[in-house]
């Protein structure tokens, strides 16, 4: 394929997608491709590479009745979506330069040699004392990490749309409320995550109306 070719390609998978407010319910998203959108989400760029994030599935019919009530933007989606994932994101605890987390990530993951290891560890914390001003700020930290896994939640829906499958990210809700929930069912971890925001996959029961967007010259502006 050439690159004219490619281009096209992926503009019109931007195109086809939309945030679907209901799908199928008998369409089924296939293990395959599902694996497919999720690697797309695991190997997703993050600050420093320290991949502050966890994607939850959410299957279980019981659960996603109970977040229903407190998802107010996801009314039509948690009952058809073929596939519900909530994004998580780190809290402070695990994103401060001296956490275990941290210092699992540069050692164990990201095998750091000992020069790249100090070097690193120095650039972090420099960049949360001073170039950003995190520390001593949990929600700000939170906030951090969580722009983070929109990161992965762009690319997602990108890959979902380039293999025909739709999707929809999902801010509406009480994140209190969910946050009690998914904090009863064991999957916050005890205080490691929260909820970034959430996205339902799936295909759609009917078509969109034509994409609207400003144009090109209210968006970008070039500095020669």
């Amino acid at each position: 394929m050439s690159k004219e070719a490619k281009k096209q390609e992926i503009l019109e998978a931007y195109q086809f997608r939309h945030a679907a407010k209901e799908f199928d319910p008998e369409k089924k998203i296939s293990d395959e491709d599902f694996e497919f959108i999720l690697e797309t989400g695991r190997l997703s760029p993050s600050s420093f590479g320290f991949e502050p994030w966890r994607f939850v599935v959410i299957q279980n019919p019981e659960l996603r009745e109970q977040l229903k009530p407190v998802s107010w933007g996801a009314q039509k989606q948690l009952p058809t979506a073929s596939h519900y994932v909530v994004m998580l994101a780190r809290t402070a605890e695990d994103m401060v330069h001296n956490s275990d987390y941290i210092e699992h990530m540069k050692k164990d993951v990201k095998q750091l040699p000992e020069e790249a290891y100090k070097a690193t560890s120095s650039f972090y914390k420099t960049f949360l004392e001073s170039d950003f001003k995190l520390l001593g700020n949990d929600r700000a930290m939170f906030d951090w990490a969580a722009k983070q896994v929109y990161i992965a939640l762009g690319n997602m829906m990108t890959a979902a749309a380039q293999i025909g499958i739709d999707s929809c990210p999902i801010e509406g809700f009480d994140q209190e409320k969910v946050h009690d929930i998914l904090e009863q069912a064991g999957v916050l971890e005890g205080g490691n995550f929260e909820v970034a925001v959430m996205a339902a996959f799936g295909y759609r029961v009917r078509d969109p109306r034509p994409k609207v967007r400003q144009d090109m010259n209210d968006v970008v502006k070039w500095i020669k």
